[in-house]
This record gives structure tokens, C-alpha cells and sequence, in this order.
């Protein structure tokens, strides 16, 4: 069965009083808003139980610091605050301070503030007693007085008997409270205000509101993730594992903490020539592997263990180079000025360091082992500086290709972009961008996770905020969604999704008799035949409102009838009323309204009696009497829910009586028809 938000609550508060924690609350129902109010209940009650803890550890105690409860806990830190500012007032008390505390300390310290000053100003002592040495006695005027002590005749003084706020208007005072609390009935005390449950919290999604007194926070509800902590603020702070201890790192290295981590660092450093390892071990450097040679031209570098040394050698040249004059470098050799022509007849050999070529034609190098024209790879040769993209070699010369999603441009060189949508590769829209193309969906789909082209229907009615967007009942269709109403009585509103009430008796639409009168209800229509009783007569100014029907009959006695004319029932009345099905009730419901004209009599002789007399099925009504705008009013009440579909008749009886005898009597009758449901 559904709960109400109070019997959550309630719950909440029995655990924390019980258990004095939060931590392990069994939730009594799977609704998620019973569940946020038990559990915020609870950690409220929890908060008041630690904040007067702390109240009277100051009184007794007189200090703070030797309480050894959790310091880690957020309750040990609500202990610590109320202990502390209620210290502060009894400061204030003792040094003749005012209690009116500083609203730089917030609104809960000085709540307690003011509490522990003004108590301390109540316990003392103000007689002087017999003993004591007496002082010459002067007489001080009146007026020397108020000059003295300008506050002397404010009611508002030393707090005034306000809990939280005092002002003085001369002849009395009214009290206030901070911002997070508001007066309670008795016009001098503030209670906190629950900013969870009235729902004027600002905590967006993710978060959890948390109430404190006077005022609320935000509590993340995901965690921050390996590495770092949550805060009381919410934010995620990185955890200092070097300073917590709760580092690996072996005696041999230093922990050093990093953004949501930690490193080890060796504590021996290694000396120049050697690197250090993972593992902390010195490594030899091998100078003679580094990019810039340590030693000059001519000379060979030998690796030694720290270091290096450089030895002097002779030079072997290689194909294509000799020794020169001095013996100390290699010198390129001119094949071409020999005698003998190495290309043959019918080529030019030019000279290169090194080597030679013989000319060919435009593609080919001529191969001096095999003395022929071989093809040139002008891909390979000059790499990246043909082609923007892919380079294909072929004999003789080559050809440029581009990358997918691009095409060769007019040049046979460079790459063009390729419009890729005019092929139409998506299932709704593409995009097309640089060497590619994304496609997208139109409103009411999503883009397929599978293979990013399809379309996917969005399921509006399934979304968490589905419950929201019809009044009663959500239909999915491709790339959008229908709202419906219930089959009979109802019709759909012209913005697409609340459900409006047929008045089929405006329309004419009902099947009611000649004899019968139709009442609209919601959702529906009633034909009732609603006859006077004898001696009655329907009035003409049958009124029809926008939610109720009535037929009002009057009195209309024949000659002669003694006993009509002294019957003191004046007026017999049908109403009709509609009411939704209740299923959250938290307080009475106003629904019906007997006003009738205070009587001319002296008041100690006329009254007005209102009565329920008939029909009250499970005491579910009750009626008041109300004066408003000199006119007396019967205030029917719903004071307990009712579930729908239902019909009931209550009799309800305005009386005038005057000297203890009912001088005039009206009856009202009312149909009341409770509709399943209710837009």
C-alpha cells in the first residue's frame, strides 16, 4: 500500500532515535520519494540528537576538545559545532556581552549562541545577600536612568523571550525567525524548516539534498572514483595517499602523491654517466650510442663503465673512395676520369660521391653492374614529396592515388575532399566533412551504437521524464509519441497531452429521460430524477455552476395546512458534486459551502447550527461553522481519502435556533460521485 510522506518520515525519525544512525535504514516501501524522506528525516533527527549533545556537554563540561567521539563522522562534526558556539554565548554571558550573536557565524551557530547566552543571563543571582558589606544607598530619578540605560524598558532586551529574533514596537514585541526557519503557533519559538521534503531545494540531478538545520546541502550520489574522496561540499578532492599512508612504495623510495595517484622515488641517486631504473638500480650509460658522437673526427668511442674513452684510427674507406695524400680521411674517386669509359658508348657518366651513373632516359638510372637502364622508383626516392597521398610506382614514371573519403585532383597530385552523401550511405541525414561523413537522425530518433548509420525510433514514453509528458497515458510512435485519454468522458486538450472532462450535459450527448435531470460529473454524467416531496415546490433559480448542480425546492404549504406551516424545514436542496480520488491526503479538503445570513436577533438568544446527518459512510466528512464577511458559512470537510469510483449521499441540516428552539431549518442533500480519475 502507498504511504504517506509523513508515515515515512516518521519512520525515519523512529530509526534515528532508536539507532542513532543512517547508515543501514531498512526503506519501508520501493517508492523513491517515501525512500528520500526516510532517509532524510533520519539524518535530521540524527543532526538534532548531536547538536543538543553538544549543547549540554558545554554546560557540563564548561570545553569541547575532550570529546572522544568520531571525529571522521559528520555527526562528530554537528557535535563540535553546537558545542562550540553554545561556549561562545556562555562567554558572552560571562563577560556582560550582548546575546545577539554575529551573523558572520551563521544562522545554526548562533541559534545555539543565543540559546546558551540568554539561559546563562536566567541562572544568575541578582540578589545581594545579608551579609555582604551595604553601600551608601542614592536616589537615582527615573529620567537619570533611562539616560544611563536606554534599553532599559525594551521588551526586546537580552533577547526578549524570542528564540531567534526580537523587535521591539513600544507597547509589545513581535518575534521573527532566521532565514530556514520559520514561527511556530505559539509566536515565540522557530522550528527548522525541512527544505527536502517542501521540495525548495536547489540540488540538481546526481544529487541528494540533505537537510541541516536552518538551511540544507547537496550530497553527490556517484562515487568520485579510485583516487580521490567526496567532500561535505560534494566536490571530489584528490586523497593524499603519502600523507594517509596508504602507499606501496618499499623503504628504499620516497612516495611523491599525484592528481588522484602516487609514484615511488628512489632515494639513491645514481652518479653522472648512469640512469636509474624502475627498480632503483644504477644503469651504465653507453655514450658512444648517442646521437651526438663524443669524440672528433678520426677517432673510434670505447664505452666504459661511467664514461668513455676515444681511440685513433685509420680509416677504411669503402666502393667509390680512397685514402687521401695524409692518410687521415676518405676522398671520393672520379670513375668518370678514367680512360676507360665505364657507361660504354652512347651514355654521359657523371660522377658522384661515392659512385657514378650513366644518363639514361627520363625514368631510369643506368646500373653499373649490369651496364643497363633500370627503372627508377621515384616513390621510394623522394617519399612524401610527389603525392599528397599514395605514390604507385610504374615503369618508367609513377601515378598519385588518394586515401578513402578523398579524390586526385585535376593537378594528378594533390587530394580533394569527397562529398560522400551524394551517395546517400545513411538511413535519414548526412553531414558530409573533411575525408569523411557523419550521419544524424531527425527528431524523435537516435543514431544506431551498431553501425552508425541506421536510425532508431526514441521511445518518448519509456524516457524518465515519459511519466510526465501525458496526462494519462503515453503511446510511442516512430519518431514521436501520442498521448490518450480514458475511452469514455474524457477528450484530448488542444495541447496534444492533458485530458479534458466531456460535460455531456452541455452537449446534449446523454441519454437522461424527460423526467430526469442530467448531472455532468468527471469523466461521465448522472440522470438522476430529483422530485420535491409534498408540500414543496421547485424554485425557479436552479443554479448550475462550473462543478456543481442544484435543484432547490421551497415550501409551498395549502390553505389551512397548520402542520406545514409550522414544519420549520423552509428549503430541500440537491446537489451534485464531483471529486477526484484522494490517494496522497495530507490535510482536509474544503469542497462545499452553506452560507446563510446571520439572524437579526440579539446574539445570546439566535444561533446557526450546521449538522451532517445522513450518509457519512467512515466518517469521511465533517462540517465547521465559519464567519465571513457577516455571514455565517458551514464549511464541509473531506478528512479522509476516498478511492474511486464512488457514490454517496450526504444529508447535511443548516439550522436557526433561537432560545434553544429550531425556529427555521434548510436541508441540503448532496450527491457526491468521487471519479477514478482526475485531469
Amino acid at each position: 500500500a502507498d504511504l504517506s510522506m509523513e508515515e515515512c518520515c516518521d519512520k525515519g525519525i523512529e530509526w534515528a532515535n532508536k539507532n542513532r544512525i543512517c547508515a543501514s535504514l531498512p526503506l519501508i516501501s520501493e517508492s523513491r520519494e517515501c525512500s528520500m524522506t526516510q532517509v532524510q528525516c533520519c539524518r535530521s533527527q540524527l543532526e538534532k540528537q548531536y547538536c543538543s549533545d553538544g549543547i549540554e556537554f558545554a554546560n557540563v563540561r564548561e570545553e569541547c576538545d575532550s570529546h572522544t567521539g568520531e571525529n571522521s563522522t559528520c555527526e562528530a562534526d554537528y557535535f563540535k559545532v553546537c558545542c562550540y558556539c553554545c561556549l561562545l554565548g556562555k562567554t558572552a554571558q560571562i563577560q556582560g556581552l550582548s546575546c545577539e550573536p554575529n551573523p558572520k557565524i551563521g544562522y545554526q551557530c548562533g541559534i545555539v549562541f543565543r540559546a546558551c547566552c540568554v539561559k546563562g543571563q536566567d541562572g544568575i543571582d541578582l540578589s545581594i545577600s545579608d551579609d555582604a558589606p551595604k553601600k551608601e544607598q542614592v536616589e537615582i530619578s527615573k529620567e537619570e536612568l533611562d539616560q544611563e540605560d536606554p534599553y532599559l524598558h525594551d521588551g526586546c532586551r537580552g533577547g526578549g523571550p524570542c528564540s531567534q529574533q526580537c523587535r521591539d514596537t513600544g507597547s509589545s514585541y513581535v518575534c521573527s525567525c532566521f532565514v530556514g526557519y520559520q514561527l511556530q503557533a505559539d509566536g515565540v519559538n522557530c522550528e527548522d524548516i525541512n527544505e527536502c521534503i517542501t521540495g525548495t531545494h536547489s540540488c540538481g540531478i546526481g544529487q541528494t539534498c540533505v537537510n541541516t538545520l536552518g538551511s540544507f546541502r547537496c550530497q553527490r550520489d556517484t562515487s568520485c572514483g579510485t583516487g580521490y574522496e567526496l567532500t561535505d561540499d560534494s566536490r571530489c578532492k584528490d586523497i593524499d595517499e603519502c600523507e594517509t599512508g596508504t602507499h606501496n612504495c618499499p623503504p628504499d623510495f620516497i612516495c611523491q602523491n599525484t592528481p588522484g595517484s602516487f609514484r615511488c622515488r628512489p632515494k639513491l641517486q645514481c652518479m653522472n654517466g648512469f640512469i636509474q631504473d624502475a627498480l632503483g638500480n644504477c644503469i651504465d650509460i653507453n655514450e658512444c650510442l648517442s646521437t651526438n658522437m663524443p669524440c672528433p673526427a678520426g677517432q673510434i668511442c670505447i664505452n666504459t663503465d661511467g664514461s668513455y674513452t676515444c681511440q685513433r684510427m685509420s680509416p677504411s674507406c669503402g666502393r667509390g673512395y680512397h685514402l687521401n695524400e695524409d692518410g687521415t680521411r676518405c676522398v671520393d674517386v672520379d670513375e668518370c676520369s678514367s680512360s676507360n669509359q665505364p657507361c660504354g658508348e652512347g651514355h654521359v657518366c657523371i660522377n658522384a660521391p661515392g659512385n657514378y651513373r650513366c644518363e639514361c632516359k627520363t625514368g631510369y638510372s643506368f646500373d653499373v653492374i649490369s651496364r643497363t637502364c633500370i627503372d627508377i622508383n621515384e616513390c621510394r626516392r623522394y617519399p612524401g614529396r610527389l603525392c599528397a597521398h599514395k605514390c604507385e610506382n610504374t615503369p618508367g614514371s609513377y601515378y598519385c592515388t588518394c586515401t578513402m573519403g578523398f579524390k586526385l585532383s585535376a593537378d594528378g597530385r594533390s587530394c580533394e575532399d569527397l562529398n560522400e552523401c551524394e551517395s546517400s550511405p545513411c538511413s535519414q541525414e548526412c553531414a558530409n566533412v573533411y575525408g569523411s561523413y557523419q550521419c544524424y537522425c531527425r527528431r524523435g530518433f537516435q543514431l544506431s551504437d551498431i553501425d552508425g548509420i541506421s536510425c532508431e525510433d526514441i521511445d518518448e514514453c519509456a524516457l524518465p521524464t515519459g511519466g510526465h509528458i501525458c496526462s494519462y497515458r503515453c503511446i510511442n510512435i516512430p519518431g514521436s509519441f501520442q498521448c490518450t485519454c480514458p475511452s469514455t468522458g474524457y477528450r484530448l486538450a488542444p495541447n496534444a497531452r492533458n485530458c479534458q472532462d466531456i460535460d455531456e450535459c452541455v452537449a446534449e450527448s446523454h441519454n437522461c429521460s424527460f423526467n430526469e435531470t442530467c448531472f455532468n460529473i468527471q469523466g461521465g454524467f448522472r440522470c438522476l430524477s430529483l422530485e420535491c416531496p409534498e408540500n414543496y415546490r421547485k424554485s425557479g433559480d436552479t443554479v448550475r455552476l462550473e462543478k456543481t448542480d442544484t435543484i432547490r425546492c421551497i415550501k409551498s404549504c395549502r390553505p389551512n395546512d397548520v402542520n406545514c406551516v409550522l414544519d420549520p424545514v423552509h428549503t430541500i436542496s440537491h446537489t451534485v458534486i464531483s471529486l477526484p480520488t484522494f490517494r496522497e491526503f495530507t490535510r482536509p479538503e474544503e469542497i462545499i459551502f452553506l452560507r446563510a445570513i446571520t439572524p437579526t436577533y440579539p446574539a445570546n438568544q439566535a444561533d446557526i447550527i450546521f449538522d451532517i446527518t445522513e450518509g457519512n459512510l467512515r466518517d469521511s466528512f465533517d462540517i465547521i461553522k465559519r464567519y465571513m464577511d457577516g455571514m455565517t458559512v458551514g464549511v464541509v470537510r473531506q478528512v479522509r481519502p476516498i478511492v474511486g469510483p464512488f457514490h454517496a449521499i450526504l444529508k447535511l441540516e443548516m439550522n436557526y435556533v433561537m432560545g434553544g428552539v429550531v425556529s427555521h431549518r434548510n436541508i441540503v442533500n448532496v450527491h457526491i460521485f468521487v471519479s477514478e480519475y482526475w485531469f
